[in-house]
């Protein structure tokens, strides 16, 4: 990170705390949607969840101003509509002024942390739509994990149901991110099945007193053709974390981005931690992709 950009942020957060809000309130917005009508978002709330790791990297985004630096480079390609990260990044980027004429969404519910025995209990500890409101953000996405084996799914659903119902009140974009799951030993995993992905995706697009505002974060997986056929819900893609094939990664993005009600995609490890370093080149060939 380059020093002045560490004063900035060290400086507004120990002497001026409300430096965050007053930026917030000056960032120029746009609209959600531009004239194409696509998205590319970069995701950057892993970390708010104790995920650290990106591709054979362990601790690849321990370093924050490390993963600033990378943010910052995606955010200044040429196509970057925006960004999905929690309060910290966010704020972070406000100080540094850059977030203007992005697009930015706030994550939601970080509390299932990955290997607890809550994980499935995703608790709302990051925004809720009255702060995203309050912060001029476009809206909120939540991670919609449903174990049928586990009776504390029932509160994220509430949780969830209840943040599409009031970001829509505030007229704000929900992007929810479903998956079936179920846990063995220790472990909650994701069921990539097609069939599991659309009945995740259906649960979710009735979430709320109304999905007019709603919108599906959903992964690339077999089958893509009928996948996007389970709602009239518009989808962006979620990136995922592939490793070391990026070649592999790109043709499959290329292929879903083709499908009737996908929008665009969010992605952020695959392209702020490449596996040749590159974060501006593989942000480029995302963007190629839409």
């Amino acid at each position: 990170m380059l020093d002045e950009h560490r004063r900035i942020i060290s400086e507004a957060r120990a002497l001026n705390p409300a430096a965050v809000a007053a930026a917030a309130g000056a960032r120029r917005r746009r609209p959600w949607l531009g004239p194409a009508g696509r998205l590319m978002i970069i995701a950057a709330d892993h970390s708010a969840r104790g995920v650290l790791a990106a591709g054979d990297r362990p601790m690849a985004m321990a370093n924050r101003a490390d993963m600033l630096d990378r943010i910052m480079v995606a955010l200044s390609r040429p196509g970057v509509d925006g960004i999905l990260g929690s309060a910290d990044i966010i704020d972070d980027l406000l100080l540094l002024g850059a977030l203007d004429d992005k697009v930015v969404l706030g994550s939601m519910n970080r509390g299932g942390l990955p290997g607890t025995a809550f994980e499935i209990d995703d608790r709302f500890t990051g925004y809720s739509a009255a702060a995203i409101a309050a912060a001029g953000l476009d809206g909120g996405k939540m991670l919609l994990r449903i174990d049928p084996a586990d009776a504390a799914t029932a509160k994220t659903l509430e949780a969830c149901g209840n943040a599409v119902t009031e970001l829509a009140d505030r007229q704000l974009i929900a992007v929810i991110e479903p998956f079936m799951t179920e846990r063995t030993g220790d472990r909650l995993g994701n069921d990539l099945s097609p069939d599991a992905v659309i009945k995740s995706i259906a649960i979710a697009s009735g979430l709320g007193a109304t999905s007019a505002y709603s919108w599906l974060k959903i992964p690339v997986v077999d089958d893509m053709e009928r996948v996007a056929e389970a709602s009239t819900l518009p989808s962006l893609l979620l990136g995922g974390d592939v490793g070391d094939k990026p070649d592999e990664m790109f043709d499959r993005w290329r292929h879903a981005l083709s499908l009737p009600g996908v929008r665009g995609l969010v992605a952020g490890r695959n392209l702020l931690y490449p596996p040749d370093g590159d974060v501006a080149a593989a942000v480029d060939i995302a963007v190629s992709l839409l």
